[in-house]
């Protein structure tokens, strides 16, 4: 073989190399975005770099594969599901409190999944393995909780509170909890109710 023979082999070798591993980077990077959905780019936007941002999600993964989670069985499911309901009739007459509530019960919910649920950076970070597609509202409500501590949200937020919260509860209970959300409370001067939709 020539030495120009060898050099084209080596050049040829080296771009199918080049070839295969842009497919294999393509492929992650595919499947990270299909199994993290918006929090994808949520942690790219947060990280220095796409490669960042990347290695961030697989440790989450990993972190993901070594928690126990458990289904719920079907009294457990119940018994949420009827907790909710109860939640949400609540909402008329107490919506601050009620917020405060549904916090409460998702969190019981996720540990009882197994989920860690200590720091919220943290409980978000193991949720977005398989629950990525509901943490924009888990932040939402988690926001407008604390916003309501402060005193700063009103009974709209509260209700959107609530609504942001059902998102992930049902997405964990893995099925719809009950079928209406929950009502505003009437305005003195409306003449009739306001339900939302």
């Amino acid at each position: 073989m020539s030495p120009t023979q060898i050099v084209l082999l080596v050049l040829v070798v080296l771009v199918v190399a080049a070839l295969v591993a842009v497919a294999v980077v393509a492929n992650r990077r595919r499947a990270l975005r299909s199994r993290f959905g918006p929090e994808y780019d949520r942690v790219v936007a947060e990280q220095d770099s796409r490669g960042a941002a990347e290695r961030e999600l697989r440790e989450r993964e990993r972190r993901h594969a070594e928690l126990e989670l458990t289904p719920l069985d079907p009294q457990d499911r119940a018994r949420y599901a009827a907790a909710w309901e109860e939640l949400q009739v609540r909402f008329v007459d107490a919506p601050a409190e009620t917020v405060a509530d549904a916090d409460e019960l998702v969190s019981r919910l996720i540990a009882d999944r197994g989920y860690p649920t200590g720091e919220f950076s943290e409980q978000v970070a193991h949720l977005s393995v398989e629950h990525a597609r509901t943490l924009t509202h888990y932040r939402e409500a988690h926001e407008i909780r604390l916003r309501n501590e402060r005193g700063e949200a009103g009974t709209e937020d509260l209700r959107q509170a609530v609504v942001h919260y059902r998102a992930l509860f049902a997405d964990l209970l893995g099925e719809e909890p009950v079928g209406p959300r929950p009502q505003q409370q009437p305005h003195p001067d409306s003449p009739q109710d306001a339900t939302t939709r």
